[in-house]
């Protein structure tokens, strides 16, 4: 039985993913969302102290990308180059994602592996040739079993996730034995029940598997844009085999030993539910077949929908995401998908519910708060931090409640992925330390000059920016610029050192504010939204 992932089998970098994305165009919200769920996946980790690797990249060879390149009057490379470097890339740097590659499938690094992996199948005697006729969608690169097409209003087979017409396809190809696999498969999804999440799409993935699987076709020879196959020039190997194999050789694989020993295999892939199949079911085998430990986990995202369909470019609904970051801000829009969406779950989107959310929850709730709290230690202490003297039961429910959120967060955004559960939990402490200012009213007891009621209100304050303290690491994953713009404004970079530098699961130890830390009232860190663009 082949080790997973979660084992790692000596590796020690906490290793995610993304699919590599294809360019047969710009990139939209979709593809943003799994980006940056796996930035905040992986920021969360760095910030507990561990090694980690975080990968993302482009899918650039297959039948779809040659189409789109004729179609604009360019080679299929230079096609590539262009999206690349003129889209994907830039809106990473947007977006403030961290990673720590960016592999792309006509890089050598990965070619040359990639011919070496599938020869070692066919040495082996895992790969044979033969023929093959089938619907194929061009726009999932993928041969359809008929019992998963629909049908439009005059009875022609579509694609369920493109909704256009498949192509009947009839050549001749080397195939992967896939279907021998398949009681292996059984037997790891069995001992390995967090393999795939959320539990619907493993539901899905073991009743596929249940019914038998077919041989997988790993090669083309209709047309030749791909990885030649080596030992057949005229076939080139199938996109998905080739894809698939970005997370080996991006990390070494065949090339750097000593560096995919440390990182393979990925401890969690983050796909799209419209790919599940491929990265639960081919990639595991794949790796069954060449003797490779399998990944720690398959966690499968839902759909964006809008208008009830899709985000997609096919469907008319490929929403720029600098269409909103230019409105609400880049942090803003890290924070929105991931609180308002139950990771792995389909969610809609709205840009109603975004600015209903962004002005309660960010604007009013935090970000009112943090300005409050520095205004008044501006006030009261002439910007310097007092120290609490007068703590009672109020002030210990706080301390309560930043240790419950500081656990309860990175238990479930480190570990069970519920992106949305751990930002709600540091939120629920955000509300409960504005209900303890309401309650406490600090510009009340600023009346009463006495040195009681000085050590007073020096509580009250002390304890309202160390939970703000608290906020800024919990929060720095999802909001890195914001963060950095709270721990600036409570003077904690000189005191306490970088923000990057601080534990996540250290953040909910009291009192590490040191008093006397200059608290200066910055820029609004959510400032009022305009109206909303024509």
């Amino acid at each position: 039985m082949a080790a997973t992932g979660s084992e790692k089998q000596g590796a020690t970098a906490y290793y995610v993913s993304t699919p590599i994305y294809y360019v047969n165009d710009a990139p939209h919200l979709g593809h943003a969302y799994t980006t940056v769920a796996g930035d905040v996946l992986t920021r969360w980790h760095r910030q507990r102290g561990e090694k980690v690797w975080y990968l993302t990249g482009t899918d650039e060879h297959g039948q779809k990308i040659m189409r789109t390149a004729e179609a604009n009057g360019v080679t299929p490379q230079e096609w590539c180059d262009k999206l690349v470097e003129e889209a994907w890339k830039p809106l990473w740097e947007h977006l403030n994602i961290a990673n720590d590659d960016f592999i792309r499938t006509t890089e050598k690094r990965h070619t040359d592996r990639v011919q070496e992996f599938v020869q070692d199948l066919y040495d082996k005697g895992e790969i044979y040739k033969g023929g093959y006729e089938g619907p194929y969608c061009v726009g999932c690169e993928e041969y359809k079993l008929p019992g998963d097409l629909i049908e439009d209003e005059a009875g022609v087979k579509l694609c369920p996730i493109h909704k256009k017409p498949v192509e009947i396809l009839k050549e001749e190809n080397y195939f992967f034995k896939l279907s021998s696999y398949g009681p292996k498969l059984m037997e790891f999804y069995a001992d390995n029940p967090d393999f795939i999440q959320p539990e619907s799409a493993r539901n899905e993935v073991v009743n596929f598997v249940k019914q038998g699987l077919q041989d997988l076709s790993i090669s083309r020879s209709t047309f030749d844009w791909g990885v030649p196959v080596p030992w057949d020039e005229k076939h080139v190997i199938y996109v998905w085999v080739d894809a698939l194999l970005n997370y080996a050789t991006a990390v070494g694989y065949g090339a750097n030993q000593d560096k995919f020993d440390g990182t393979f295999p990925a401890n969690v892939h983050l796909v799209g539910k419209d790919i599940l199949r491929f990265h639960a079911v081919i990639w595991p085998a794949m790796l069954m077949a060449q003797g490779l430990p399998l990944p720690g986990r398959v966690a499968a995202n839902g759909w964006l929908m809008v208008g009830g369909e899709k985000m997609s470019k096919s469907n008319l609904t490929g929403i720029k995401p600098q269409d909103l970051t230019t409105h609400f801000g880049v942090d803003a829009y890290r924070w929105y998908f991931l609180r308002a969406i139950a990771f792995g779950s389909d969610g809609s989107f709205s840009w109603e519910d975004f600015s209903a959310r962004y002005t309660s929850e960010l604007a009013n709730d935090y970000g009112n708060l943090a300005s409050r709290v520095a205004a008044m230690v501006g006030k009261y202490f002439d910007g310097a931090l007092p120290e609490a003297t007068a703590a009672g039961d109020a002030e210990k429910a706080v301390q309560d409640g930043l240790a419950k959120a500081v656990a309860t967060a990175d238990r479930k955004i480190g570990e069970e992925l519920d992106f949305q559960g751990g930002i709600l939990a540091i939120f629920d402490f955000v509300k409960q330390v504005n209900g303890y200012i309401t309650e406490q009213e600090p510009w009340k007891v600023a009346k009463d000059d006495s040195p009681e009621g000085r050590a007073r209100l020096a509580t009250i304050l002390y304890t309202a920016a160390e939970s703000l303290r608290g906020v800024a690491v919990l929060l720095n994953a999802v909001m890195p610029e914001t963060s950095q713009k709270l721990w600036d404004s409570l003077g904690a970079e000189s005191s306490l050192g970088a923000l990057a530098d601080q534990r996540v699961q250290d953040a909910g130890t009291w009192g590490r504010l040191p008093a006397g830390s200059t608290v200066t009232k910055g820029a609004v860190l959510f400032p009022r939204l305009e109206e909303k663009p024509a």
